[in-house]
């Protein structure tokens, strides 16, 4: 466990333990961090939380419930990706509904009355619904590489489930992470390649913090089981930006369209070259963006 790290206990309706990391002065405007499906808060990069720091936010990043050092349930049923799939719902455990209670439990711990909030992937359906559930705890979204449930958008290539989950399963330490560091190759910007070493060295990281596959697919579960929220998303009225990549070879660039499509007067940026992760050659532009969609809100919020 990272020295800066610390764990919160009893967090929201589900009193779970929930680990993150406080970055830049607590009196700036707050960030919550909320990350994909089996993404530590190590995935968040620390150069661009850094970045983020340096345009005057204070940056929460935070382990979702069943990844890292965050609460895991074990006693659960054992998830059914193809069952869930086909509308039986008998093994999820939890929805994004319940991970959503857990962000806002987390603002609560921390005394923060409300956030802007920032998603990629799964964590941008985690943000979606916080703004639907929790609209007065919202100063603004931010929806990266992120969807709207709709099964008929955002969904993945073919050949990209085929390259990430065909084959034998890995079993060992080196095993998990040479497998990972191969779907980030498959995932990635062809736009914006990062070097071997930084990505085995973040691989290797989570990997030691924790790792957790059936925890995993319930993450994934409950992120099909939650359906899709395109009618909600019209009723919200919160300054939001929508990021996606033009080569997202994991969550299409549809997903970010129709996100965008449906939230009244958000604001739609696409990068080219851009695929399913955050490599540092974006991070200028999307905390640039990020940056003026937090001044709104901020406007906003004083009226």
């Amino acid at each position: 466990m990272n020295p800066h790290e610390t764990i919160a206990t009893n967090v929201g309706p589900a009193k779970i333990d929930i680990a993150y990391e406080r970055l830049g002065d607590p009196d700036a405007p707050p960030i919550l961090l909320i990350h994909g499906i089996a993404t530590q808060l190590v995935g968040w990069p620390d150069g661009l939380c850094k970045a983020l720091v340096e345009r005057g936010l204070h940056v929460i990043r935070f382990d979702n419930r069943d990844v890292g050092l965050s609460s895991h349930f074990p006693q659960a049923p054992t998830p059914d990706l193809p069952a869930v799939l086909g509308g039986d719902l008998s093994s999820v455990s939890y929805t994004l509904s319940d991970m959503a209670a857990d962000a806002v439990g987390l603002l609560d711990t921390l005394g923060i009355d409300s956030a802007h909030l920032v998603g990629a992937s799964m964590g941008g359906a985690i943000a979606q619904t916080i703004a639907l559930e929790y609209p007065d705890r919202v100063r603004s979204l931010t929806s990266m590489m992120s969807t709207t449930g709709d099964m008929k958008v955002g969904q993945a290539t073919p050949e990209t489930i085929k390259a990430l989950f065909g084959g034998p399963p890995a079993v060992t330490r080196q095993e998990v992470i040479d497998r990972q560091v191969w779907a980030i190759s498959i995932v990635g910007s062809p736009g914006f390649p990062v070097e071997p070493k930084e990505v085995i060295e973040r691989v290797t990281r989570a990997y030691d913090r924790n790792y957790d596959p059936v925890g995993i697919a319930r993450q994934a579960v409950a992120s099909v089981a939650s359906g899709d929220r395109t009618e909600r998303l019209r009723s919200l009225d919160v300054p939001t930006l929508v990021i996606h990549g033009l080569a997202d070879v994991m969550c299409n660039v549809s997903g970010g369209r129709a996100t965008a499509a449906a939230i009244p007067n958000s604001k739609l940026v696409l990068i080219k070259g851009l695929g399913h992760n955050l490599p540092s050659g974006v991070w200028k532009e999307i905390v640039g963006h990020i940056e003026e969609v937090v001044r709104v809100g901020e406007d906003r919020m004083r009226g």
